[in-house]
Protein backbone atom coordinates (compact mmCIF):
# COMPACT_ATOMS: atom_id res chain seq x y z
CA UNK A 1 0.00 0.00 0.00
CA UNK A 2 1.01 3.88 -0.47
CA UNK A 3 0.86 6.28 1.74
CA UNK A 4 -2.04 8.33 -1.26
CA UNK A 5 -4.19 5.20 -1.56
CA UNK A 6 -5.31 5.72 2.05
CA UNK A 7 -6.48 9.40 1.00
CA UNK A 8 -7.72 8.25 -2.54
CA UNK A 9 -10.01 5.86 -0.49
CA UNK A 10 -11.70 7.81 1.89
CA UNK A 11 -12.64 10.82 -0.41
CA UNK A 12 -14.36 7.93 -2.42
CA UNK A 13 -16.30 6.62 0.66
CA UNK A 14 -16.51 10.27 2.63
CA UNK A 15 -15.87 13.24 -0.35
CA UNK A 16 -17.93 15.93 1.55
CA UNK A 17 -15.91 14.98 5.16
CA UNK A 18 -13.60 17.72 6.09
CA UNK A 19 -9.99 16.60 5.16
CA UNK A 20 -8.76 19.56 7.44
CA UNK A 21 -9.33 22.20 9.60
CA UNK A 22 -7.53 25.57 9.80
CA UNK A 23 -8.92 28.58 11.15
CA UNK A 24 -11.32 29.62 8.96
CA UNK A 25 -10.85 27.17 6.10
CA UNK A 26 -11.81 23.72 5.91
CA UNK A 27 -11.46 21.30 2.88
CA UNK A 28 -13.15 17.88 2.16
CA UNK A 29 -11.89 15.09 1.55
CA UNK A 30 -12.66 15.31 -2.14
CA UNK A 31 -11.11 18.92 -2.39
CA UNK A 32 -7.84 17.34 -0.48
CA UNK A 33 -8.26 14.75 -3.22
CA UNK A 34 -8.33 16.53 -6.19
CA UNK A 35 -5.92 19.40 -4.93
CA UNK A 36 -3.49 16.27 -4.69
CA UNK A 37 -3.91 15.34 -7.99
CA UNK A 38 -3.33 18.75 -9.38
CA UNK A 39 -0.11 18.95 -7.46
CA UNK A 40 0.83 15.41 -8.34
CA UNK A 41 0.79 15.93 -12.22
CA UNK A 42 2.03 19.75 -11.78
CA UNK A 43 5.02 17.90 -10.36
CA UNK A 44 5.07 15.21 -13.63
CA UNK A 45 4.81 18.26 -15.79
CA UNK A 46 8.18 19.71 -14.78
CA UNK A 47 9.45 16.81 -15.47
CA UNK A 48 10.01 14.61 -11.64
CA UNK A 49 10.89 11.29 -11.97
CA UNK A 50 10.28 8.88 -9.27
CA UNK A 51 12.54 9.18 -6.24
CA UNK A 52 13.84 12.89 -6.95
CA UNK A 53 13.14 14.98 -3.86
CA UNK A 54 11.45 18.50 -3.18
CA UNK A 55 12.22 20.35 -0.02
CA UNK A 56 9.35 22.19 1.75
CA UNK A 57 9.80 24.55 4.64
CA UNK A 58 6.76 25.60 6.87
CA UNK A 59 4.92 25.88 9.86
CA UNK A 60 1.82 23.55 10.60
CA UNK A 61 -0.67 23.94 7.65
CA UNK A 62 -3.30 22.21 5.25
CA UNK A 63 -0.63 22.36 2.63
CA UNK A 64 2.39 21.03 4.42
CA UNK A 65 -0.24 18.15 5.33
CA UNK A 66 -1.11 17.21 1.94
CA UNK A 67 2.48 18.35 0.25
CA UNK A 68 3.29 14.92 1.60
CA UNK A 69 -0.09 13.01 -0.34
CA UNK A 70 0.40 14.74 -3.70
CA UNK A 71 4.29 13.96 -3.51
CA UNK A 72 3.40 10.18 -3.12
CA UNK A 73 0.85 10.33 -6.02
CA UNK A 74 4.43 11.50 -7.91
CA UNK A 75 6.55 8.92 -6.73
CA UNK A 76 8.59 12.25 -5.83
CA UNK A 77 10.32 12.88 -1.79
CA UNK A 78 9.22 14.96 0.44
CA UNK A 79 12.32 16.70 2.55
CA UNK A 80 10.31 18.41 5.35
CA UNK A 81 12.95 20.99 6.58
CA UNK A 82 12.68 22.03 9.99
CA UNK A 83 11.72 25.50 10.19
CA UNK A 84 13.84 26.57 13.75
CA UNK A 85 17.05 25.56 11.67
CA UNK A 86 19.71 28.59 10.88
CA UNK A 87 20.21 29.09 7.21
CA UNK A 88 23.09 27.23 6.88
CA UNK A 89 21.21 24.33 8.16
CA UNK A 90 19.10 24.56 5.71
CA UNK A 91 21.77 24.88 3.01
CA UNK A 92 23.46 21.63 4.05
CA UNK A 93 20.08 19.42 4.07
CA UNK A 94 18.84 20.50 0.81
CA UNK A 95 21.92 20.49 -0.81
CA UNK A 96 22.55 17.06 0.87
CA UNK A 97 19.45 15.45 -0.63
CA UNK A 98 20.11 17.29 -4.22
CA UNK A 99 16.36 18.95 -3.88
CA UNK A 100 14.34 19.99 -7.63
CA UNK A 101 12.13 21.19 -5.78
CA UNK A 102 11.88 24.27 -2.58
CA UNK A 103 8.62 25.31 -1.90
CA UNK A 104 8.30 27.45 1.06
CA UNK A 105 6.65 29.65 2.95
CA UNK A 106 6.89 33.76 2.02
CA UNK A 107 8.59 34.41 5.67
CA UNK A 108 10.42 31.60 5.40
CA UNK A 109 11.48 32.48 1.61
CA UNK A 110 12.84 35.90 2.46
CA UNK A 111 15.04 34.10 5.14
CA UNK A 112 16.08 31.33 2.26
CA UNK A 113 17.30 34.88 0.47
CA UNK A 114 21.17 34.78 1.90
CA UNK A 115 22.06 30.61 0.76
CA UNK A 116 19.84 30.44 -2.34
CA UNK A 117 22.57 31.13 -4.96
CA UNK A 118 23.95 28.17 -3.67
CA UNK A 119 21.45 25.63 -3.98
CA UNK A 120 22.47 24.35 -7.40
CA UNK A 121 20.44 21.24 -7.43
CA UNK A 122 17.17 23.30 -7.17
CA UNK A 123 15.17 24.18 -10.51
CA UNK A 124 12.44 26.06 -8.54
CA UNK A 125 11.69 28.31 -5.91
CA UNK A 126 8.08 28.15 -4.99
CA UNK A 127 6.24 30.12 -2.09
CA UNK A 128 2.92 28.71 -0.40
CA UNK A 129 0.92 30.66 1.46
CA UNK A 130 -2.78 30.00 1.68
CA UNK A 131 -3.05 32.39 -1.33
CA UNK A 132 -5.02 31.21 -4.58
CA UNK A 133 -3.33 31.46 -8.64
CA UNK A 134 -5.12 34.65 -8.80
CA UNK A 135 -3.69 36.43 -6.31
CA UNK A 136 -0.71 34.05 -5.09
CA UNK A 137 0.50 35.40 -1.77
CA UNK A 138 4.37 35.90 -2.79
CA UNK A 139 7.35 37.72 -1.19
CA UNK A 140 7.73 39.91 -3.93
CA UNK A 141 11.30 38.13 -4.10
CA UNK A 142 12.76 37.92 -7.27
CA UNK A 143 13.50 34.25 -9.20
CA UNK A 144 10.01 33.18 -6.34
CA UNK A 145 7.09 31.73 -7.98
CA UNK A 146 3.58 30.73 -6.42
CA UNK A 147 3.03 27.07 -5.37
CA UNK A 148 -0.49 27.76 -5.86
CA UNK A 149 -0.25 28.51 -9.28
CA UNK A 150 2.00 25.99 -10.02
CA UNK A 151 -0.49 23.35 -8.76
CA UNK A 152 -3.24 24.60 -10.52
CA UNK A 153 -1.60 23.87 -13.81
CA UNK A 154 -2.08 20.39 -13.33
CA UNK A 155 -4.96 18.50 -14.37
CA UNK A 156 -7.34 16.90 -11.18
CA UNK A 157 -6.92 14.11 -12.73
CA UNK A 158 -5.62 10.89 -11.13
CA UNK A 159 -1.78 11.09 -12.12
CA UNK A 160 -0.52 8.33 -14.63
CA UNK A 161 2.52 6.94 -12.85
CA UNK A 162 3.01 3.74 -11.23
CA UNK A 163 4.68 4.29 -7.83
CA UNK A 164 5.71 0.80 -5.59
CA UNK A 165 4.83 -0.02 -2.16
CA UNK A 166 9.13 -0.67 -2.05
CA UNK A 167 9.53 3.40 -3.56
CA UNK A 168 10.76 6.05 -0.82
CA UNK A 169 7.70 8.47 0.66
CA UNK A 170 9.89 10.78 2.50
CA UNK A 171 13.36 11.94 3.35
CA UNK A 172 13.50 13.44 7.07
CA UNK A 173 17.01 14.67 8.74
CA UNK A 174 18.05 14.24 12.02
CA UNK A 175 21.57 14.91 13.46
CA UNK A 176 24.26 12.72 13.81
CA UNK A 177 26.99 12.47 16.10
CA UNK A 178 29.65 13.15 13.04
CA UNK A 179 27.83 17.01 13.51
CA UNK A 180 26.05 16.94 9.96
CA UNK A 181 22.40 15.79 9.83
CA UNK A 182 21.68 12.48 7.83
CA UNK A 183 18.51 11.76 6.00
CA UNK A 184 16.17 8.90 6.93
CA UNK A 185 14.49 7.45 4.06
CA UNK A 186 11.33 5.93 4.71
CA UNK A 187 9.49 3.60 2.53
CA UNK A 188 5.50 3.07 1.31
CA UNK A 189 5.89 -0.20 2.79
CA UNK A 190 7.38 1.32 6.20
CA UNK A 191 4.90 4.05 6.89
CA UNK A 192 2.09 1.52 5.74
CA UNK A 193 3.11 -1.07 8.64
CA UNK A 194 3.77 1.88 10.94
CA UNK A 195 -0.18 2.82 10.30
CA UNK A 196 -1.78 -0.63 10.68
CA UNK A 197 0.32 -0.71 14.14
CA UNK A 198 -0.70 2.75 15.37
CA UNK A 199 -4.35 2.83 14.26
CA UNK A 200 -4.81 -0.23 16.31
CA UNK A 201 -4.03 1.73 19.36
CA UNK A 202 -5.63 5.19 18.59
CA UNK A 203 -8.57 4.09 17.02
CA UNK A 204 -11.12 6.83 15.78
CA UNK A 205 -13.35 6.92 12.33
CA UNK A 206 -14.87 9.62 9.54
CA UNK A 207 -14.46 12.56 10.88
CA UNK A 208 -13.33 12.53 14.22
CA UNK A 209 -10.85 15.11 14.77
CA UNK A 210 -7.02 15.35 15.60
CA UNK A 211 -4.85 18.14 16.68
CA UNK A 212 -2.29 19.27 14.76
CA UNK A 213 -0.29 21.13 16.49
CA UNK A 214 3.26 19.23 17.12
CA UNK A 215 5.62 20.23 13.56
CA UNK A 216 4.73 18.35 10.66
CA UNK A 217 7.66 18.49 9.97
CA UNK A 218 8.69 15.40 12.70
CA UNK A 219 8.42 11.78 12.09
CA UNK A 220 5.39 11.39 15.07
CA UNK A 221 2.97 14.18 13.83
CA UNK A 222 3.33 13.04 10.15
CA UNK A 223 2.27 9.45 11.43
CA UNK A 224 -0.14 11.37 13.63
CA UNK A 225 -1.40 12.90 10.52
CA UNK A 226 -1.56 9.89 8.10
CA UNK A 227 -3.09 7.46 10.78
CA UNK A 228 -6.10 10.48 11.09
CA UNK A 229 -6.71 10.18 7.24
CA UNK A 230 -6.54 5.84 7.05
CA UNK A 231 -9.63 6.10 9.58
CA UNK A 232 -11.08 9.27 7.38
CA UNK A 233 -10.66 11.45 10.23
CA UNK A 234 -10.23 14.91 10.02
CA UNK A 235 -6.68 17.42 11.09
CA UNK A 236 -7.18 19.82 12.92
CA UNK A 237 -4.08 22.07 11.91
CA UNK A 238 -2.52 24.73 14.45
CA UNK A 239 0.23 26.56 12.90
CA UNK A 240 2.45 26.56 16.07
CA UNK A 241 2.05 25.62 19.46
CA UNK A 242 0.16 28.23 22.03
CA UNK A 243 -0.37 27.01 24.74
CA UNK A 244 -4.08 29.09 24.88
CA UNK A 245 -4.99 28.31 21.72
CA UNK A 246 -4.33 24.40 22.22
CA UNK A 247 -6.60 24.49 25.35
CA UNK A 248 -9.57 26.55 23.48
CA UNK A 249 -9.45 23.87 21.20
CA UNK A 250 -9.29 20.67 23.04
CA UNK A 251 -12.25 22.06 24.97
CA UNK A 252 -14.68 23.82 22.33
CA UNK A 253 -13.45 22.59 18.82
CA UNK A 254 -14.76 18.69 19.55
CA UNK A 255 -10.85 17.32 19.34
CA UNK A 256 -11.01 13.35 19.72
CA UNK A 257 -7.13 13.21 20.41
CA UNK A 258 -4.27 15.14 20.58
CA UNK A 259 -0.01 14.56 20.03
CA UNK A 260 1.55 16.61 22.64
CA UNK A 261 4.99 16.18 23.90
CA UNK A 262 5.51 16.41 27.86
CA UNK A 263 6.32 19.69 27.52
CA UNK A 264 3.44 21.17 25.68
CA UNK A 265 1.35 19.42 28.08
CA UNK A 266 3.09 20.98 31.16
CA UNK A 267 2.99 24.48 29.64
CA UNK A 268 -1.19 24.07 29.27
CA UNK A 269 -1.74 23.25 32.54
CA UNK A 270 0.39 25.62 34.05
CA UNK A 271 0.31 28.83 31.99
CA UNK A 272 -3.16 28.72 30.90
CA UNK A 273 -5.14 30.06 34.14
CA UNK A 274 -8.53 28.69 33.08
CA UNK A 275 -7.21 24.99 32.06
CA UNK A 276 -8.61 23.27 34.89
CA UNK A 277 -12.19 25.19 34.36
CA UNK A 278 -13.06 23.95 31.09
CA UNK A 279 -14.86 20.58 29.74
CA UNK A 280 -13.20 18.59 27.57
CA UNK A 281 -15.90 15.94 26.55
CA UNK A 282 -15.12 15.30 23.25
CA UNK A 283 -11.15 14.46 24.32
CA UNK A 284 -10.52 10.85 24.26
CA UNK A 285 -6.75 10.35 23.87
CA UNK A 286 -3.72 12.46 24.00
CA UNK A 287 -0.51 10.57 22.92
CA UNK A 288 2.81 11.92 24.08
CA UNK A 289 6.59 11.47 23.62
CA UNK A 290 10.01 12.03 23.31
CA UNK A 291 10.18 11.93 26.76
CA UNK A 292 8.05 10.09 29.68
CA UNK A 293 5.91 12.07 31.81
CA UNK A 294 6.68 13.02 35.42
CA UNK A 295 3.83 11.50 38.24
CA UNK A 296 2.74 15.01 39.16
CA UNK A 297 1.96 16.21 35.91
CA UNK A 298 0.26 13.08 34.70
CA UNK A 299 -2.12 12.94 37.37
CA UNK A 300 -2.87 16.96 36.92
CA UNK A 301 -3.28 16.06 32.96
CA UNK A 302 -5.91 12.93 34.17
CA UNK A 303 -8.08 15.15 36.23
CA UNK A 304 -8.04 18.26 34.05
CA UNK A 305 -8.21 16.71 30.42
CA UNK A 306 -10.09 13.77 31.72
CA UNK A 307 -9.06 11.60 28.77
CA UNK A 308 -6.18 8.36 28.02
CA UNK A 309 -2.84 8.52 27.53
CA UNK A 310 -0.79 6.88 25.27
CA UNK A 311 3.29 7.22 25.56
CA UNK A 312 4.99 6.49 22.46
CA UNK A 313 8.86 5.69 22.35
CA UNK A 314 10.90 5.60 18.68
CA UNK A 315 12.89 7.16 16.27
CA UNK A 316 13.09 8.70 12.97
CA UNK A 317 14.71 5.82 12.14
CA UNK A 318 11.70 3.52 12.92
CA UNK A 319 8.91 5.51 10.96
CA UNK A 320 8.18 6.93 14.66
CA UNK A 321 6.88 4.52 16.85
CA UNK A 322 8.34 1.09 18.71
CA UNK A 323 7.07 1.09 21.85
CA UNK A 324 3.37 2.28 23.23
CA UNK A 325 2.59 2.26 26.58
CA UNK A 326 -0.89 2.15 26.72
CA UNK A 327 -4.04 3.75 28.92
CA UNK A 328 -4.05 0.40 30.92
CA UNK A 329 -0.60 1.15 31.51
CA UNK A 330 -0.98 4.01 32.79
CA UNK A 331 -3.93 3.60 35.10
CA UNK A 332 -2.17 1.03 36.30
CA UNK A 333 0.88 3.41 37.25
CA UNK A 334 -1.41 5.30 39.03
CA UNK A 335 -3.12 2.70 41.51
CA UNK A 336 0.50 1.65 42.29
CA UNK A 337 3.00 0.29 39.60
CA UNK A 338 4.52 3.40 39.51
CA UNK A 339 7.78 2.28 38.25
CA UNK A 340 5.74 2.28 34.59
CA UNK A 341 5.75 5.93 34.36
CA UNK A 342 9.25 5.26 33.97
CA UNK A 343 9.02 3.18 31.31
CA UNK A 344 8.68 3.49 27.15
CA UNK A 345 6.18 0.77 26.95
CA UNK A 346 6.34 -2.87 25.19
CA UNK A 347 6.39 -2.88 21.46
CA UNK A 348 4.07 -2.89 18.57
CA UNK A 349 2.59 -5.25 16.85
CA UNK A 350 5.29 -7.11 14.93
CA UNK A 351 8.05 -5.21 16.79
CA UNK A 352 10.83 -6.92 18.29
CA UNK A 353 13.51 -4.96 20.63
CA UNK A 354 16.16 -6.11 22.43
CA UNK A 355 19.26 -5.12 24.69
CA UNK A 356 22.42 -5.63 23.18
CA UNK A 357 25.94 -5.39 24.65
CA UNK A 358 29.03 -3.49 22.75
CA UNK A 359 29.43 -7.24 21.00
CA UNK A 360 25.55 -7.38 19.71
CA UNK A 361 25.32 -9.86 22.11
CA UNK A 362 21.43 -10.06 23.65
CA UNK A 363 21.40 -9.22 27.49
CA UNK A 364 19.02 -11.29 29.75
CA UNK A 365 16.06 -8.80 31.22
CA UNK A 366 17.48 -6.35 33.84
CA UNK A 367 20.86 -5.70 32.49
CA UNK A 368 21.57 -2.62 30.72
CA UNK A 369 22.31 -2.21 27.04
CA UNK A 370 21.74 -0.99 23.60
CA UNK A 371 18.50 -0.34 22.99
CA UNK A 372 17.78 -2.14 19.15
CA UNK A 373 15.01 -2.62 17.18
CA UNK A 374 13.54 -4.79 14.42
CA UNK A 375 10.30 -4.72 12.80
CA UNK A 376 8.00 -3.99 9.48
CA UNK A 377 8.84 -0.08 10.30
CA UNK A 378 12.17 0.80 9.84
CA UNK A 379 13.77 2.83 7.41
CA UNK A 380 15.39 2.01 4.19
CA UNK A 381 19.01 3.76 4.93
CA UNK A 382 20.42 7.30 5.74
CA UNK A 383 20.73 8.76 2.45
CA UNK A 384 23.97 8.61 0.54
CA UNK A 385 25.67 7.07 4.25
CA UNK A 386 26.61 3.53 3.45
CA UNK A 387 28.85 2.85 6.12
CA UNK A 388 26.41 5.10 8.53
CA UNK A 389 23.49 2.91 7.51
CA UNK A 390 25.49 -0.24 7.75
CA UNK A 391 26.38 0.36 11.30
CA UNK A 392 23.00 1.70 12.46
CA UNK A 393 21.05 -1.66 11.26
CA UNK A 394 23.95 -4.39 11.22
CA UNK A 395 22.14 -7.81 11.52
CA UNK A 396 18.62 -6.12 10.51
CA UNK A 397 18.39 -4.42 13.64
CA UNK A 398 18.49 -0.51 14.02
CA UNK A 399 20.58 0.16 17.09
CA UNK A 400 19.17 3.52 18.33
CA UNK A 401 22.29 4.31 20.46
CA UNK A 402 19.90 4.63 23.90
CA UNK A 403 20.64 2.47 26.74
CA UNK A 404 17.76 0.82 27.96
CA UNK A 405 16.68 -2.25 30.65
CA UNK A 406 13.82 -4.45 29.62
CA UNK A 407 11.81 -6.41 32.49
CA UNK A 408 10.48 -9.55 32.84
CA UNK A 409 7.48 -8.24 31.45
CA UNK A 410 8.60 -6.82 28.42
CA UNK A 411 8.25 -3.40 29.69
CA UNK A 412 11.08 -0.98 28.08
CA UNK A 413 12.81 1.65 30.53
CA UNK A 414 15.24 4.18 28.44
CA UNK A 415 18.06 4.89 31.28
CA UNK A 416 20.95 6.76 29.28
CA UNK A 417 22.39 7.19 25.70
CA UNK A 418 24.94 5.29 24.20
CA UNK A 419 25.15 8.27 22.42
CA UNK A 420 25.52 11.84 23.22
CA UNK A 421 22.50 12.75 22.32
CA UNK A 422 20.39 15.48 23.78
CA UNK A 423 16.49 15.89 23.84
CA UNK A 424 15.38 19.28 24.96
CA UNK A 425 11.55 20.29 24.80
CA UNK A 426 11.16 17.25 21.80
CA UNK A 427 13.75 18.12 19.64
CA UNK A 428 16.87 16.16 19.28
CA UNK A 429 19.94 17.54 19.63
CA UNK A 430 23.63 16.11 19.43
CA UNK A 431 26.66 17.74 20.74
CA UNK A 432 29.33 17.11 18.15
CA UNK A 433 27.36 19.80 15.96
CA UNK A 434 27.28 22.66 18.79
CA UNK A 435 30.68 21.55 19.56
CA UNK A 436 32.04 22.26 15.91
CA UNK A 437 30.13 25.58 16.17
CA UNK A 438 31.91 26.08 19.24
CA UNK A 439 35.54 25.16 17.81
CA UNK A 440 34.99 27.86 15.18
CA UNK A 441 35.35 30.70 17.58
CA UNK A 442 38.88 32.05 17.81
CA UNK A 443 39.65 31.62 21.89
CA UNK A 444 38.22 28.45 22.10
CA UNK A 445 40.97 25.54 22.55
CA UNK A 446 38.57 22.26 23.49
CA UNK A 447 34.62 21.92 23.74
CA UNK A 448 32.37 19.35 25.35
CA UNK A 449 28.83 19.40 25.22
CA UNK A 450 26.33 17.51 27.19
CA UNK A 451 22.57 17.97 28.40
CA UNK A 452 21.59 18.86 32.07
CA UNK A 453 18.31 18.76 33.91
CA UNK A 454 15.75 21.47 33.23
CA UNK A 455 12.60 21.26 34.69
CA UNK A 456 10.90 23.26 31.61
CA UNK A 457 12.47 21.50 29.08
CA UNK A 458 13.36 17.96 30.31
CA UNK A 459 17.36 18.88 29.04
CA UNK A 460 18.72 22.21 28.10
CA UNK A 461 21.81 22.44 26.61
CA UNK A 462 25.26 23.29 28.57
CA UNK A 463 28.88 23.75 26.87
CA UNK A 464 31.82 22.92 28.53
CA UNK A 465 34.99 25.40 26.67
CA UNK A 466 38.55 25.16 26.75
CA UNK A 467 40.28 28.95 26.36
CA UNK A 468 43.12 29.11 24.12
CA UNK A 469 46.41 29.99 25.95
CA UNK A 470 46.50 33.75 27.13
CA UNK A 471 43.40 34.20 25.59
CA UNK A 472 39.91 35.40 27.18
CA UNK A 473 36.13 35.55 26.36
CA UNK A 474 32.54 35.70 28.39
CA UNK A 475 30.27 33.21 28.48
CA UNK A 476 28.05 36.33 26.50
CA UNK A 477 30.76 36.16 23.96
CA UNK A 478 30.08 32.37 23.21
CA UNK A 479 26.68 32.58 23.77
CA UNK A 480 26.26 35.24 20.35
CA UNK A 481 28.42 33.22 18.78
CA UNK A 482 26.70 30.17 18.36
CA UNK A 483 23.29 32.72 17.95
CA UNK A 484 23.67 33.08 14.02
CA UNK A 485 24.92 29.39 13.30
CA UNK A 486 22.43 27.07 15.11
CA UNK A 487 18.67 26.83 16.13
CA UNK A 488 17.68 28.06 19.20
CA UNK A 489 16.80 24.95 20.59
CA UNK A 490 20.41 23.75 20.27
CA UNK A 491 22.08 26.85 21.60
CA UNK A 492 23.66 26.39 24.90
CA UNK A 493 21.71 27.78 27.71
CA UNK A 494 24.71 27.75 30.18
CA UNK A 495 28.56 27.67 29.31
CA UNK A 496 31.18 27.06 31.95
CA UNK A 497 34.70 27.67 31.56
CA UNK A 498 37.51 24.31 32.51
CA UNK A 499 41.23 24.34 32.53
CA UNK A 500 40.79 21.03 30.31
CA UNK A 501 38.32 18.13 29.53
CA UNK A 502 38.27 14.96 31.15
CA UNK A 503 39.67 12.12 28.28
CA UNK A 504 40.50 8.82 28.60
CA UNK A 505 43.67 7.13 27.31
CA UNK A 506 42.59 6.70 23.93
CA UNK A 507 41.98 10.42 23.94
CA UNK A 508 37.84 10.23 24.15
CA UNK A 509 36.35 13.20 26.22
CA UNK A 510 34.78 11.49 29.79
CA UNK A 511 31.15 13.44 29.24
CA UNK A 512 30.25 11.05 32.18
CA UNK A 513 32.48 12.61 34.88
CA UNK A 514 31.06 16.38 33.06
CA UNK A 515 27.62 15.29 33.62
CA UNK A 516 27.99 13.50 36.96
CA UNK A 517 27.36 16.29 38.94
CA UNK A 518 24.55 17.92 37.55
CA UNK A 519 22.16 14.46 37.73
CA UNK A 520 22.90 13.51 40.89
CA UNK A 521 19.75 12.48 42.56
CA UNK A 522 18.28 11.89 39.09
CA UNK A 523 17.38 8.13 38.49
CA UNK A 524 17.64 8.97 34.87
CA UNK A 525 20.02 10.50 32.66
CA UNK A 526 18.12 11.26 30.21
CA UNK A 527 15.39 14.55 30.92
Amino acid sequence: MRLHDTLDYRAREHPEVDFAVQGERRWSYALAQETANRWANAFLGEGLQVGDRVAYLGKNSIEHALFYYAASKAGVVPVPLNYRLAPPEWEFIVKDAGARLLVAQPHLARALEPIRAGLSSVKRFLTVGGGTPEQPDLPHLSGWESFEAFGAAGTAASPDRDVSAEADVYQMYTSGTTGRPKGAVLQHRAVAAQLHQVVMAFGGGPGDRTLIVAPLYHAAAAVATFSTVQMGGTLFIQEEFVPAEVVRALAGEKIRMALLVPAMIQFCLAGVPDVAEKSYDDLELIVYGASPISELILRSALEVFGCDFIQGYGMTETTAASTYLFPEDHRQALAGRRELLLSAGRPLLGTEVRIVDDEDQPLPNGRIGEVAIRGPQLMRAYWNRQEATAEALRGGWMHTGDAGILDDDGYLYIQDRVKDMIVSGGENVYPREIEEVLFAHPTVADAAVIGIPDEKWGEAVMAFVVLQPGQQASAEEILAHCRGQLAGFKRPRRVAFIPELPRNPSGKVLKKELREPYWQGHSRRVG
